[in-house]
């Protein structure tokens, strides 16, 4: 006998210390109970799961999943319609593009996800070739959370002089003169955690495949040669008290640049407050 919804109706209506306290609360068992939605197990219209045949209740289960896919495809579909200007010429999409985007697509139920599939499709169909489908295939996997998180990165993320791809930095190395060659450099890190990104908010991107396992570094700066800092729509200029430093920094892969150009983000205050107190201990900054 199958537990179906209607039938554990009357302990999950029960009241609770929790319920009393705060009724936006649900009991766990609650909560496994409406799963049984997405499972075919709950009574809708003239369908009782409790009388149906394991079969029956496979073919409703599937046919649920269908119209959940259909209004997937629907809802992005729209997103897409409304950010596609009348007064740009369209282009034709690949059709392996195509049937691939709307097979992952189909899939993506949270709102805030699907206005990003939406973006996609819109600006392909103005500007074709920006999203791969090793993107799309990424995209897919991350959860709203995990978005989140990489919104948080490229908030932090700057492009240094007139590079067009976004560096996460992390701090900056002294290198003490030849001593660099025999000692290990010396690091000042920006601390990326007290802004919301800790270290293993670095790693979930890593793992994503959004920025590059290692940590890299670039050559020794010019002290006579400022490096430009560009966030959003601010702008720093660094120069090097010396000629030993160098800036260490995360980069993004071919997927993470791609979905950089997808998510909207702003720079935190706060972070630009303490990126330049920590560099400016060894860079003039203007």
């Amino acid at each position: 006998m199958v537990e179906t919804v209607q039938d554990s109706k009357a302990h999950i209506d029960k009241p609770t210390v929790i319920d009393g306290a705060k009724s936006a609360d649900v009991s766990a068992r609650k909560k496994a109970l409406q799963l049984g939605r997405m499972l075919g197990l709950s009574s809708e219209g003239d369908y009782r799961p409790s009388s149906a045949s394991i079969t029956e209740r496979s073919v409703y289960r599937a046919q649920k999943l269908a119209n959940q896919y259909q209004s997937n495809l629907e809802t992005i579909y729209k997103i897409a319609i409304s950010q596609t200007p009348s007064d740009v010429t369209g282009m034709d999409l690949d059709a392996d593009w195509a049937h691939q985007f709307f097979q992952l697509a189909e899939q993506i139920h949270n709102r805030k996800m699907q206005e990003l599939w939406g973006r996609i499709l819109a600006c392909e169909i103005t500007n074709p070739g920006n999203f791969s489908l090793r993107t799309l295939t990424t995209l897919k996997q991350l959860t709203h959370k995990e978005a989140q998180i990489l919104e948080k990165a490229l908030g932090m993320s700057v492009l240094v002089n007139n590079e067009s791809k976004l560096k996460l930095v992390i701090g900056f190395k002294h290198a003490s003169g030849l001593g660099h060659l025999f000692k290990k450099p010396t690091q000042t890190n920006i601390g990326l955690s007290q802004f919301g990104l800790p270290y293993s908010n670095i790693l979930t991107l890593i793992e994503a495949g959004i920025l590059h396992r290692s940590e890299l570094e670039t050559g020794l700066l010019s002290s006579k040669k400022p490096i430009h800092f560009a966030l959003s729509n601010i702008k720093l200029k660094l120069t090097p008290k010396s000629g030993q430093l160098f800036f260490s920094y995360y980069r993004f892969t071919p997927v993470g640049d791609e979905l950089a150009q997808l998510i909207h983000f702003n720079t935190d205050t706060s972070y630009i407050k303490a990126l330049k107190a920590v560099f400016a201990q060894d860079f003039r900054i203007d």
